[in-house]
């Protein structure tokens, strides 16, 4: 699928932070089909049992794609909301150390609530995890204290060569 453009990371979220060491380090893209994506990696230190992720790290990427989503549909990172509600399905164990995708849509937007569906596959096209996320739109300043700078938290953009994202679905 063709990517069309590349969404800044934070300094410090524990999925996209670049200044996190423990965290994903994930980058996103905007896809042709109004989804957003994400090529990442879980680290061994994220395990819950050997050879699988814990849960809840698993289910903190399918947050994470919700306010991503909202900038891919929009083509915009002006938007920002908070996670009212969050449902996620584990389908299988979800590995560390291997490549996986996730990829996060918007499904139904109000003026004040957005709904993410949201994946996350293995490198076979398997799916481990979906779930869905309902935000509610706020302004940055609803949501932070006015100290904090939304722009200057978001303030890495890696330009890289990735123009498309191989992506298909398998079935069980």
């Amino acid at each position: 699928m063709k990517v069309i453009s590349k969404q800044r990371n934070s300094k410090m979220c524990f999925i996209c932070g670049m200044d996190n060491p423990i965290g994903l380090r994930a980058q996103f893209y905007n896809m042709e089909d109004g989804s957003v994506m994400s090529p990442f990696v879980f680290k061994e230190a994220h395990q819950s049992f050997p050879e699988r992720v814990h849960g809840g790290l698993a289910a903190t990427m399918i947050d994470e794609l919700g306010l991503r989503a909202m900038w891919a549909k929009e083509l915009s990172e002006e938007s920002f909301g908070v996670t009212m509600s969050l449902s996620v399905k584990y389908r299988r164990p979800v590995p560390y150390n291997e490549n996986l995708l996730a990829r996060g849509i918007v499904v139904k937007e109000t003026p004040k609530f957005v709904t993410i569906a949201s994946e996350i596959y293995d490198q076979a096209g398997m799916l481990l995890v979906n779930g869905e996320a309902v935000y509610i739109k706020l302004n940055p300043e609803q949501i932070v204290s006015e100290a904090v700078d939304t722009h200057a938290e978001m303030c890495y953009l890696i330009e890289d060569e990735i123009r498309e994202i191989p992506f298909q679905k398998k079935s069980r």
